[in-house]
């Protein structure tokens, strides 16, 4: 191994990690929290929890093992069960992306309509639609002999190693991407742009009132003048931040990748292997980048993992204590 792959491979290895703690984490605080358990984005960020925990337990150390090896891992049928796991997971990873977005648009555009517009069994039909979708590309690849070992992402992903179709892959490979990636990433646009547009009405609205204020009191101290000027700064910046935050590391992570995809169907354009390597790995970032994005750094989330922290920490106190208090009786002479 060069000092390329070595790299490489201690970043598969940290993606690994940080994507199965934080979405574990995820995991817990949706089940110890029942208020989150009640709300319908709940519902998206566990659908999304559970493709990327499955992704990282099944895809990712098999690429590590195919990056060091260099060498296909298992058996033709053992990789073509994986590559059919990694394009349903990465599909419905995608969709569950974009039901997010719609639902914040929903709450956001129609916010005292959200709750007859987006109920749990409205959830639940969004995610059997992600789930057919993602069932149906995966499907007629698994059965069209398209998932295979490909060397150049060391992965079991969509791979075409016969000739004599190559015009049917080369269509279904940019349908997929088209009705995958591009359709996710058009919504998200859509949604968030929206969103955006509505929070930054709200924000002048806001300012406006603010002004006014700042007018009418003119004893007022100029640092808390000045605070409020800074706040009405950081509400505009906030809202941009988060949608920003969504759309950038959707593209970021998802679309050097499925580039790459794209260019290779043209065989007179060279590849690097470890731009291959490198793409696939940014797209597997998705993983353990989408539990801070969507979940942990959200309020919530931040205060159920507290009382997690607390109540353990308070238990183990606890136990210490007592294991103490049990010390010092034990310690006592007894009278015979």
């Amino acid at each position: 191994m060069d000092t390329a792959e070595v790299i490489l491979s201690v970043l598969v290895v940290v993606i690994i990690i940080v994507s199965l703690l934080s979405n574990v984490l995820v995991l817990i605080c949706f089940l110890y929290n029942p208020e989150i358990r009640k709300q319908v984005p709940g519902l998206f960020n566990l659908n999304l929890t559970f493709c990327n925990l499955l992704l990282t337990v099944s895809n990712m150390p098999l690429t590590l093992v195919g990056l060091v090896s260099k060498a296909q891992p298992g058996g033709d049928g053992f990789c073509q069960i994986v590559g059919f796991l990694e394009t349903f997971l990465s599909t419905n990873s995608m969709l569950s992306m974009a039901a997010l977005s719609i639902d914040r648009w929903i709450a956001v555009v129609f916010p005292l309509r959200y709750h007859s517009k987006m109920r749990h069994k409205d959830a639940a039909f969004v995610l059997a639609y992600t789930w057919a979708h993602s069932m149906s590309f995966s499907t007629v690849a698994a059965c069209l002999s398209w998932v295979g070992y490909h060397r150049l992402y060391a992965s079991c992903t969509l791979s075409n190693p016969r000739a004599s179709n190559r015009t049917q892959f080369v269509v279904f490979t940019i349908f997929f991407h088209s009705f995958t990636f591009l359709l996710s990433f058009i919504v998200l646009c859509v949604t968030y742009l929206k969103v955006l547009k509505v929070a930054r009405f709200h924000c002048k609205r806001i300012d406006v009132i603010t002004m006014q204020t700042l007018v009418l009191l003119v004893d007022i101290h100029p640092s808390v003048r000045q605070r409020c000027l800074e706040e009405q700064k950081r509400r505009r910046q906030r809202a941009t931040r988060k949608i920003s935050t969504f759309i950038g590391t959707f593209m970021l992570c998802f679309a050097p990748y499925v580039i790459t995809r794209i260019v290779e169907l043209f065989p007179a354009v060279p590849i690097n292997p470890h731009w291959g390597i490198v793409s696939k790995c940014l797209a597997y970032s998705k993983a353990a980048c989408d539990p801070f994005v969507y979940s942990l750094l959200r309020h919530q989330y931040k205060k159920t993992c507290t009382d997690i922290i607390n109540k353990l920490l308070k238990r183990s106190s606890l136990n210490a204590s007592g294991h103490q208090h049990e010390s010092q009786v034990n310690s006592i002479p007894t009278v015979e």
